[in-house]
């Protein structure tokens, strides 16, 4: 179906008033709330860093300074800005791996839900899972922080039960930090995984069962290839949002734990380089953004599935 033929039946099933309210007010946020933005802070990028009355001025030139930086630090191009760096590449691989537990995590739980949970015990468990988020964010990571913390509920039920003899640094070894992420976003894997595990027709579990495939061969062979457009979707989200998280990192985080995050507020909020900061923030969504897209293509998912 084309676009125009996709507009006009959405004309059509919510008719003139409310299809130009949705879509006027769908565009103004896109528009001002991201396009914009973005394209305001991809300019300022380019720019040298000067006070604010100096912006617009001959002093507030486009530069690749802040690029460079990013690189080879202040040294020139015989070093190398090994601490923005490290961050940075910590920072990706420690997003993977809280993608990957993510989808593990959620994989058999998306699966129960969508293909065994039934009437009341469906609706519990949805409500299990959404019920929690409504509580606030930093909330939440600063009830992480007190699980895991030295006197906290962990290291007392380990201690109680001889596991261990003295607690144990959850914090500093940053356990606490990742275990926040992941449950932070763990509802925008599940969603999109039962979405997709949903629509399975039973029948092909069933036909794969009765040719002899084992449990794991179904999930390999029939299931994952249906709820690929969910998994990649899920991964999309939960990989995004962890790579830009800054409360969680900023409260769980350990003394020696520093996000790449955490390194662009110190740009914008306290070194007071918006440039470098705008530059920092950039590489990291276009980083992401080609991560993304080498996924969807290794696993052959169109955009187009995954909106859906």
């Amino acid at each position: 179906m084309t676009p125009l033929r996709h507009l006009r039946e959405f004309h059509r099933r919510n008719g003139a008033g409310l299809s130009l309210f949705l879509i006027g007010a769908t565009g103004f946020w896109i528009l001002f709330m991201i396009v914009l933005p973005q394209l305001f802070m991809a300019d300022f990028s380019f720019r040298a860093n000067v006070p604010p009355p100096k912006w617009g001025t001959p002093e507030h030139y486009y530069t690749l300074e802040h690029y460079r930086y990013m690189i080879y630090g202040g040294g020139g191009e015989g070093s190398f800005n090994v601490i923005d760096l490290r961050v940075f590449f910590k920072t990706i691989g420690a997003a993977m791996l809280v993608t990957l537990f993510d989808a593990a995590l959620c994989y058999p739980i998306a699966w129960h839900l969508a293909q065994a949970a039934r009437g009341g015990w469906a609706r519990l468990m949805v409500l299990a899972l959404v019920v929690p988020f409504w509580v606030n964010e930093i909330l939440r990571a600063f009830a992480f922080h007190i699980l895991f913390g030295a006197s906290g509920v962990l290291n007392s039920a380990l201690m109680a039960a001889g596991v261990l003899d003295e607690p144990y640094d959850f914090v500093r070894e940053n356990i606490a930090l990742y275990a926040g992420l992941g449950y932070a976003f763990i509802l925008l894997m599940i969603f999109p995984i039962y979405n997709a595990m949903e629509s399975l027709d039973k029948n092909q579990v069933e036909a794969a069962r009765d040719l002899g495939a084992s449990r794991w061969r179904i999930h390999r062979r029939v299931v994952m290839p249906h709820a690929k457009p969910g998994i990649t979707s899920g991964c999309t989200m939960v990989f995004m949002l962890t790579a830009g998280a800054l409360a969680a990192p900023q409260i769980l985080g350990g003394p020696g734990s520093l996000w790449f995050t955490q390194i662009i507020y110190q740009a914008f909020n306290q070194a007071g380089n918006w440039a470098r900061g705008s530059a920092y923030a950039i590489i990291l969504l276009v980083s992401c953004i080609v991560l993304v897209l080498a996924l969807m293509k290794a696993f052959k998912v169109r955009l187009g599935e995954i909106a859906r």
